[in-house]
């Protein structure tokens, strides 16, 4: 049930515009292309507080991680935990899991959702949160760890990403059925900020495993360098 909310919130929460945008698909996807390089660049010495919210509802299960995310000057994400309330459960096989995943991300292949890796369909232009976008369907042209099929919402002004949505096509591992998320961000400043993440992974044995992750205080320090932070969960 909670993957449906999920997607049906990914959808609903944008109001469709009927006119057709003044900029071609093709042309929006390459202005978004080229705001997605800028951003990258951007983001670097940049830091954040974020809670991480984890539960296991079939066995009650419920913790949160309060932690400061760094982004180096070379673009390496890592983590400062600062506060841990509730079970160790959720700790090591929810918000840990996480964790880790997001670490060895960074050492793959790029993950960005770009013409490299996906196939873009223009879906719409539309409002959300009282910005115009413009909405593509993205599906990854290999099944490969870390990729989705679902939507990128753009900001139609900055060309910058707004909301990502779907589902990863490729299980993390044999334990996990599915894995449905909605990534959401908040422009400020000509950069795209993370404001939320909510994550429902399907698992054979515990259920569903939810995750939601709030990040705020976001600010950048040119002359500070990424902290390592562990993600073993201990």
């Amino acid at each position: 049930m909670k993957v449906r909310v999920l997607v049906s919130f990914a959808i609903i929460c944008v109001s469709a515009v009927a006119e057709t945008p003044v900029v071609l698909p093709d042309a929006i996807v390459e202005n978004y292309c080229v705001a997605s390089r800028n951003q990258e660049q951007a983001l670097k010495s940049a830091s954040m507080d974020v809670d991480i919210a984890g539960s296991l509802p079939k066995l009650k299960k419920q913790g949160k991680l309060h932690a400061l995310r760094r982004i180096s000057s070379l673009g390496r994400i890592t983590y400062e935990r600062l506060r841990f309330e509730g079970d160790n459960t959720v700790k090591r096989e929810v918000i840990a899991r996480y964790l880790t995943a997001e670490s060895e991300a960074q050492h793959g292949p790029s993950l960005a959702v770009t013409p490299e890796n996906y196939k873009f369909k223009y879906k719409g232009h539309g409002q959300l949160d009282g910005r115009a976008v413009y909405m593509f369907q993205v599906a990854p042209k290999q099944k490969r760890q870390g990729l989705f099929k679902g939507e990128v919402w753009i900001d139609d002004a900055t060309y910058l990403r707004v909301q990502e949505s779907g589902y990863l096509v490729k299980s993390p591992s044999l334990a996990v059925r599915k894995v449905a998320f909605v990534r959401r961000y908040e422009i400020r400043d000509g950069i795209s900020v993370p404001r939320e993440m909510q994550s429902v992974t399907d698992t054979w044995l515990v259920g569903k495993a939810e995750l939601t992750i709030e990040f705020s205080n976001f600010s950048i320090d040119g002359s500070k360098q990424g902290v390592a932070g562990d993600t073993d969960g201990q």
